[in-house]
């Protein structure tokens, strides 16, 4: 598959696009996503489908980014990998494209043939459909392309008929009229998720409905203490709403059955104060738990064809159910003369039977609203009330509004012919599985509210009118009966040689296609599929959490329906990613971020390391760039890092397993890539991106960069290190010293300590970009082959196993040599001494391992702690800091270096600003009022602020400390 592919010297400076490009058409053109393993153990995941009418957005980065480690780890650990990928035929989204498209032409849909228009969908997706594809491929996405899925190709078309059809035969999909949100511009129903509540100003109209008959009763309110606060004698029942138009459909007023005030007229008949006065209709007065007391007038009318809490008053006390409105939103202009309807629905009111199917026949708008737009209507009725004098007041108000998120109109619940999924029947397995843990979510705090929504699951809508799509395999005949066919061809043969049949007009909802992609994908309902038998069920879902229901959930349905088995052995639910200020990102806001214009600018390895290393269990992602900034700094720290190994003689290592080692420096690296390795691998097997990364940042940048590399310079130079020509713990043989470099000198038989060094530093950089691969995949790609000759590329490498065994004794002297160095760099800092100043150090009592270090590794404490010399034994009299190494505490005496009293004066006018800011700080965070009323952004900078001055308390306290 892959050719040998030469080593190159390094440049100063890496670009990121060139690398990117280069390597991803490279492993793309060879491959190398979906290499022939076919013994090896399976891992599958499927991406979930982006619209074809989208573009990548910076959610699309962190869950193909999540997928992507995921993907290329196992990869490395030898799986038969398989990412599936494609995308979604998105039926609202593409034929609004589409549409669009027509009317700047001057054109439209309706100009067209349903089969015409379609094959127009399809010219589109030909040209433009491939976007957000080649989008993914800039994030490095390693998906196999050469399997790209669409829910609309004929195979996936055949699996989504196949069960339709199957789940209608099993009584699990019907035909039902019921209450959904209908998008008037797009003229179809929509789900859920594509609506967005927005908060609008508002009105909220007050009205009375006057008792039938003149009839009066005395209405009483009391405090919460029993007392009467307004009594009076009223003939009419007061009602509030935000949108009078719906008054002309009410069916009934409702109550709470506690509710005293109104316990005298329950079981009346109220008029609704509308339309002709001749034909007025009356309503009769009930009771149901859903009224609110404590909320408005603690009366509710009921329109259970045009709101959604309406809708289950109205179902489960059986009142009739009138649609006002037509697929426009506008006031419905069909149907009899509205004399005639108030009449018959006046007989309903009064107790007659009557039929949902009569029902919505029946057109209560009265004759001078009829095809009048929603708010045209709604100014006529309120002046009409008004004029009569039957409105009490009417008052501003933030309302929250329901909005199409395609269209941009307001949603108007609407009660309409749909084709539903019995989705309690199919939720009891998925249900089941998660409870026995044979699916985990992760984190677990999802099951909770996964078990809220299973258990309390509504029919699914399934039908969408739209002409793109996959379109209902139900024919009708004259009489409205229903054949349900793989083809036409079948659904003839059902009906009877002569009937004639005239299929469904609407399409399926595109989550009904989507629920079949974790099987659909991989070849299903064909019968020996090799890739269903061997990939199904998948091995994992990543998915972001506010699609749990929408998708994940009915694809557990599907997948235990279709195959009686799981989809997927764990479904991880990632957060958002949101502005820095923690508000959700939104165009309106301006606060939307561009994925591609941070790689533009700082690399896609540093965007994909910024969402892997924010990416926290149970918690959303704060959009921070300086951090996208300080991971491309991390890139370039290795590349100089590899730059510094190039020139020093390393390069490529030819084992997996560590190569042998005497010197202590070489010994303690390969113990902590082994640690590091342990380290990952805990952190993937719990899917915890955050502590992955983290300790491969940790290891790269520290331990390798910062430490290992500053040991073994003097090993790797040709002349003896600065401070005499002992050896350190970077050099010596388990925790001694070692021989001087020397030329002349350089071998003991076939070792060297360069030799030695350059093999382990070597193996050790080949480690880091084996690990750090499956985060920054380019630049460790490019450096793998820029050290050396490969017969094979990095991601197809193999994981890490070093199989080593460390001295103890060398380990613990790095470590303590690490400790000393770090904290005497530190105490310098706090006390304003210069980093190279070097300083005396005494030790009175100490550990093995200080006395066994400090007597072979003098030369390395000079050097990297700027500490000479080191006496065991007490320390002078006189004005002297602390500084710790493991237990060891050393006496620096500090005489002469700084004026001790100005110190402690400085420290201490900090340490009391300090003290004070947290004091304050801790006292505004503590107050409820400001939590509750300071703007999110503002608590959280208090929250940072206090955080820093507390580290600055510990920080100084600490120095004074020192100081004695």
């Amino acid at each position: 598959m892959a050719q040998t592919i030469m080593s190159d010297t390094l440049p100063t400076t890496f670009d990121p696009a060139e690398i990117e490009a280069r390597w991803y058409a490279h492993w793309e053109t060879n491959g190398c996503f979906r290499p022939a393993r076919p013994e090896a153990d399976a891992f599958t995941i499927v991406n979930p489908p982006p619209n074809v009418t989208g573009s990548l957005h910076i959610g699309h980065a962190l869950d193909n980014t999540l997928q992507d480690v995921v993907v290329r780890y196992e990869r490395l650990r030898g799986k038969d990998a398989l990412w599936v990928v494609g995308t979604d035929h998105a039926g609202i989204a593409t034929q609004m494209v589409v549409e669009r498209q027509l009317e700047a032409s001057q054109d439209k849909r309706t100009n067209y043939s349903r089969e015409d228009f379609v094959a127009k969908v399809w010219e589109w997706k030909a040209e433009s459909g491939g976007t957000i594809t080649n989008q993914l491929r800039r994030l490095g996405c390693s998906m196999d392309w050469s399997r790209e899925q669409f829910t609309m190709d004929p195979h996936f078309t055949k699996a989504v008929i196949k069960t339709f059809v199957d789940l209608y035969n099993d009584g699990l999909i019907y035909r039902d009229k019921r209450l959904v949100n209908w998008d008037p511009k797009l003229k179809t129903a929509i789900s859920d998720l594509e609506v967005e509540s927005r908060e609008v100003r508002g009105h909220m109209w007050h009205f009375k409905y006057p008792l039938a008959g003149g009839a009066t009763y005395t209405y009483v309110e009391r405090d919460a203490d029993g007392a009467v606060v307004l009594e009076e004698e009223r003939n009419y029942i007061s009602i509030a709403t935000t949108r009078p138009e719906t008054m002309l459909g009410d069916g009934a007023v409702a109550v709470h059955p506690d509710d005293a005030r109104y316990a005298p007229i329950i079981g009346m008949m109220c008029e609704i104060p509308v339309g002709p006065k001749q034909h007025r209709r009356l309503i009769p007065i009930i009771t149901d738990e859903y009224p609110d007391p404590a909320f408005g007038s603690g009366a509710v009318k009921i329109t259970g064809a045009h709101d959604e809490n309406d809708y289950g008053v109205a179902q489960r006390n059986g009142i009739p159910m009138y649609r006002l409105m037509d697929e426009v939103a506008a006031m419905r202009s069909d149907g009899g003369p509205y004399a005639e309807t108030a009449a018959r629905a006046r007989e309903i009111a009064a107790g007659a039977a009557f039929s949902a199917k009569e029902v919505d026949t029946l057109n209560l708008v009265p004759d001078e609203y009829r095809g009048l737009d929603r708010y045209e209507a709604r100014k006529r009725v309120v002046a009409d009330i008004a004029a009569e004098g039957l409105m009490l007041r009417v008052e501003d108000k933030t309302i929250m509004q329901p909005f199409g998120d395609r269209g941009g109109v307001v949603i108007e619940p609407m009660l309409t012919d749909q084709w539903y999924v019995n989705a309690a029947e199919l939720a009891k397995k998925p249900i089941d599985a998660v409870k026995s843990g044979e699916i985990g979510i992760v984190p677990k705090t999802w099951e909770k509210t996964f078990f809220n929504w299973m258990n309390d699951i509504q029919p699914w809508c399934v039908s969408r009118q739209l002409w793109w799509g996959h379109r209902i395999p139900a024919w009708f005949d004259a009489d409205g009966k229903i054949h349900v066919a793989a083809t036409a061809e079948e659904a003839q043969a059902q009906a009877g040689e002569g009937v004639t049949l005239t299929q469904d007009e609407d399409v399926l909802d595109t989550w009904f296609s989507s629920a079949l992609w974790p099987f659909a994908t991989l070849g299903w309902p064909e019968g020996d599929a090799p890739l269903v038998n061997k990939h199904y069920p998948n091995s994992l879902l990543i998915s972001g959490f506010d699609i749990l229901f929408f998708w994940d959930a009915r694809m557990m349905m599907m997948g235990y329906y279709n195959m009686g088995q799981k989809p997927w052995d764990t479904l991880y639910l990632h957060g958002l990613v949101r502005a820095a200020d923690g508000a959700k990102m939104s165009k309106s806001k301006g606060n939307v971020v561009d994925p591609l214009g941070l790689i533009d600018q700082y690399g896609a390895d540093a965007l994909r390391f910024f969402m892997a290393a924010m990416e926290s269990q149970g918690r959303d992602i704060k959009m921070d760039e300086r951090r996208v900034e300080g991971y491309r700094n991390f890139a370039t720290k290795l590349w100089n890092a590899a730059r510094f190994c190039q020139s020093n003689g390393i390069g490529a290592s030819a084992t997996i397993k560590a190569p042998p080692a005497r010197l202590a420096a070489n010994q303690w690296i390969i113990g902590e890539v082994a640690a590091c390795v342990t380290e990952i691998e805990r952190a993937m097997a719990d899917l915890r991106f955050d502590a992955a990364a983290n300790a491969i940042y940790q290891f790269t940048w520290s331990k390798f960069c910062d430490w290992y590399l500053e040991l073994v310079k003097p090993v790797l130079s040709p002349l003896p290190p600065a401070g005499g020509a002992g050896g350190g713990p970077e050099t010596g043989e388990d925790g001694g010293p070692a021989p001087t470099p020397d030329p002349s000198r350089e071998r003991e038989g076939d070792w060297s300590p360069q030799s030695e060094t350059r093999e382990v530093a070597g193996w050790a950089l080949d480690q880091i970009l084996v690990m750090l691969h499956p985060f920054m995949p380019f630049i460790t790609e490019e450096l793998w082959h820029k050290l050396g000759e490969r017969p094979y590329e990095l991601i197809l490498a193999k994981w890490p196993a070093p199989e080593a065994e460390v001295s103890k004794d060398a380990t613990d002297a790095i470590d303590w040599v690490i400790d000393l160095t770090t904290n005497t760099r530190s105490a310098k800092n706090e006390l304003g001494i210069p980093p190279g100043a070097k300083l005396a150090a005494f030790l009175a009592a100490p550990s093995d391992v200080a006395t066994r270090t400090i007597e072979r590794s003098s030369a390395a404490i000079e050097r990297l702690a700027r500490l000479t010399p080191v006496t065991i034994g007490e320390s002078p009299a006189g004005p002297a800091m602390q500084v710790t190494a493991g237990s060891d505490v050393f006496v620096i005496p500090l005489e002469g270096i700084i004026d001790i009293a100005a110190e402690k004066a400085r420290l201490e006018k900090a340490l009391a600003a300090s003290e004070r800011e947290a004091k304050s700080l801790g006292g505004r965070l503590s107050n409820p009022a400001f939590a509750e009323k300071a703007k999110p952004e503002a608590v959280e900078k208090a929250r940072a602020d206090l955080a820093h001055h507390q580290g600055e308390v510990e920080r100084l306290t600490a120095a004074l400390a020192r100081l004695g």
